[in-house]
């Protein structure tokens, strides 16, 4: 496990970046726009690059062969890039820069994104893939604590500082990684081919496409919360903005505290009967929050959806993997983020567009509907031999 503890120093960069980019980048945008469903938009355009990248370069990492391994090259590539790139994002000068570094560091990210995932499975055996995940995602959500408590503070400071930060962040992450994992000492022995095309065929079985359909719609309800949130905060509830950023923080909080937790329940029972508990919980935190006023009851709320969403998030990863073939992780990985990604599309700018038409007020339960969707999806998911506990 001490090797899935390092890894997950890639997940905390990962989940950093984006944490501190969904949570202050919205400030940015609106210092230029006034329409929220233009702001959402606006906030995913990158993720149209990443549609494309994503899935390919997981596939393209499972036939690459080098010195190096197969999934490193990747990360040797991108991490440095996306630190330039997110270092550069409050030094804009101009919407069409702020967009420009915007779309650079989120293609740079998918550059490494799914290579960076895959390498837990590479060097874990199945049966102790929920336990790994739990640990990788302990890591990511100390990086999304930290983009949004130390970042807020910093943000307070100088609107650079916590950017800066997450760039000196991502390369010290690559170092970690680099000197602790030799992909061809560690990983798990697999065959593949460096000469098979994509063919989404050989995946895409009845289980797939609904769980990737529930994956769809949980993240439609996550992403466009979190993207809105911090604007959701201030005009809704006439928090400040740090303040509102913050209040994020205690949603991170509890997904941190209950992603080892999430990975040993997984284990033990499933991993569909655990994501079934935390999507039947968010669907009900998230219609009760439609009537929040109170920024304390607020937090408690997000503490308890975030511990059920680390129910769903840690155990949806290696319960794709388990739906289809050894030798095919960085391709089911990559199917995996172009969803995640779809949903990031999809989400902001609609919930914006919601938001401009009925006002703050239908942010959570737009998210508590999407949430249902993912229910009715993930209920019609026939569960894996390796996943029935």
């Amino acid at each position: 496990m001490r090797k899935i503890w390092l890894l997950g120093f890639g997940f905390f960069s990962i989940s950093i970046g984006w944490s501190l980019y969904n949570g202050f980048v919205p400030f940015f945008l609106n210092d230029y726009l006034e329409s929220t469903a233009l702001i959402g938009f606006l906030m995913t355009i990158d993720n149209y690059f990443a549609l494309f990248l994503q899935p390919y370069i997981g596939h393209r990492s499972d036939r690459t062969e080098t010195r190096f391994g197969r999934r490193m090259p990747y990360l040797l590539i991108g991490i440095p890039l996306a630190a330039s790139f997110i270092a550069l994002i409050p030094f804009h000068t101009s919407l069409i820069t702020l967009i420009i570094f915007m779309v650079g560091m989120n293609l740079s990210m998918a550059v490494f994104r799914s290579p960076t995932i895959a390498l837990m499975p590479d060097i874990t055996p199945e049966p102790m893939r929920t336990k790994a995940n739990g640990v990788i995602n302990f890591m990511g959500g100390l990086g999304a604590i930290l983009a949004f408590s130390a970042g807020a503070y910093l943000f307070n400071i100088d609107e650079s500082l916590p950017f800066l930060l997450v760039a000196a962040i991502f390369l010290v992450a690559l170092m970690v990684i680099f000197k602790n994992i030799k992909e061809n000492r560690d990983a798990l022995p697999q065959t593949f081919s460096t000469t098979e095309k994509l063919d989404y065929k050989k995946e895409l079985n009845t289980a797939t496409i609904f769980l990737l359909a529930a994956i769809f719609f949980w993240f439609v309800a996550i992403q466009g919360m979190e993207a809105l949130f911090t604007l959701y905060g201030v005009k809704e509830l006439g928090m400040s903005k740090s303040a509102s950023a913050f209040s994020l923080a205690f949603f991170s909080l509890s997904f941190v505290l209950s992603s080892i937790p999430s990975g040993l329940l997984g284990a033990k029972y499933g991993e569909k009967k655990v994501i079934l508990l935390g999507i039947c919980g968010l669907v009900l935190v998230f219609f009760l929050l439609n009537w929040v006023k109170s920024v304390i009851v607020l937090r408690f709320f997000l503490v308890v959806g975030g511990m059920f969403w680390a129910c769903i998030n840690i155990n949806a990863y290696p319960f794709i993997v388990a739906a289809g073939s050894e030798n095919r992780i960085g391709t089911r990985t990559g199917l995996y983020y172009l969803v995640s990604s779809l949903a990031a599309i999809v989400s902001p700018p609609v919930l914006g567009l919601f938001i401009d038409l009925w006002g703050f007020g239908i942010l959570f339960f737009a998210a508590a509907v999407s949430m249902l969707f993912a229910l009715s999806c993930i209920l019609k998911v026939k569960t894996p031999a390796a996943s029935e506990g």
